[in-house]
């Protein structure tokens, strides 16, 4: 998966119809181009979201290929990843949670069950805690 696709629908809200999306923390620098400006403070931490793809569609797959043990597990490219799409100096990047309603998780639940081979797992369990650990919030 070319996660830098993935990152190009980031966005600060969830499209209409969407009912999951990941969530990143980012620390992000200002750092004025003009001579004689500054900000202070010159660093703030904000929010980032990506629409999650339903279950079986494309992209469906970016937890498992791109989180932990993916790319994005290398904070270093994670944040070039993350300054390409913001255009702005990225301090820090990290993967904070995969946020859903219980419709969504239960529709993920059932697409890996379908094919436990795709994650190398043995139940549908072992592949949430190998992928996300604990970093699901079913609202």
């Amino acid at each position: 998966m070319d996660t830098t696709d993935g990152l190009a629908s980031l966005q600060p809200t969830a499209p209409d119809g969407a009912t999951a999306r990941y969530v990143f923390r980012v620390e992000i620098r200002l750092e004025p181009a003009a001579d004689g400006l500054w900000t202070d403070p010159d660093r703030f931490e904000t929010t980032l979201y990506r629409a999650s793809d339903e279950p079986g569609t494309d992209g469906w797959l970016f937890f498992r290929d791109a989180l932990w043990r993916g790319e994005l597990a290398d904070e270093p490219h994670f944040r070039r990843l993350v300054e390409d799409e913001l255009g702005c100096q990225v301090v820090s990047a990290s993967f904070s949670e995969l946020r859903t309603d219980e419709a969504y998780f239960d529709a993920l639940k059932t697409k890996i069950a379908d094919d436990l081979s795709l994650f190398n797992a043995d139940s549908v369990s072992d592949v949430l805690n190998k992928y996300l650990g604990s970093s699901i919030r079913v609202a």
